[in-house]
């Protein structure tokens, strides 16, 4: 780029004000201003519309390179999968769950009907009843809340301006 310092400044704007005339020089200089300026915006608009592509390039990749990854991580948990379910297949073909369950060597025997579960019926989690309002006033149980000012007012030491 151009290297411009306090000197070239300097004679560039003798030369316009010898050239120009003073009469015009503020004018022109406002419109040099005013096309320095757009032309600044327009190349950082160029600048950011470049690095937006790049990022959005990066997130393309990225995006692929995790979908990969997934459709990886999905393949080696269906193989796994069938492979358990073959295993599994393979164990329990021929067994007989009764008999596995009787054989002395285990050391008990199974009753031949199994109990039901029976729900105790209790809603342990709610009360059952309300206490009644003259229980909470005898034992001193709040049941007005109160905010920071009222209870200042309540319990402020009253004073006899009479007195």
């Amino acid at each position: 780029m151009i290297d411009l310092g306090i000197s070239k400044l300097a004679l560039i704007g003798a030369v316009a004000l010898v050239v120009i005339g003073p009469e015009k020089l503020p004018k022109v200089a406002r419109t040099v201003g005013t096309l320095i300026g757009k032309a600044q915006r327009y190349v950082s608009d160029v600048k950011a519309e470049v690095n937006r592509a790049m990022e959005l390039d990066e997130l393309k990749k990225m995006k692929e390179s995790m979908e990969s990854a997934a459709q990886t991580v999905q393949q080696s948990f269906n193989d796994t999968t069938h492979a358990f379910e073959k295993d599994w297949r393979e164990a329990t073909s021929g067994l007989d769950g009764t008999d596995l369950l009787s054989s002395p060597h285990m050391g008990y025997e199974v009753p031949e009907v199994m109990p039901q579960y029976r729900h105790p019926g209790k809603k342990w989690r709610l009360k059952q009843s309300a206490t009644p309002k003259w229980y909470k006033a005898r034992a001193g149980i709040k049941t007005k809340a109160l905010s920071g000012a009222a209870r200042v007012a309540r319990f402020r030491p009253r004073r006899d301006w009479g007195a």
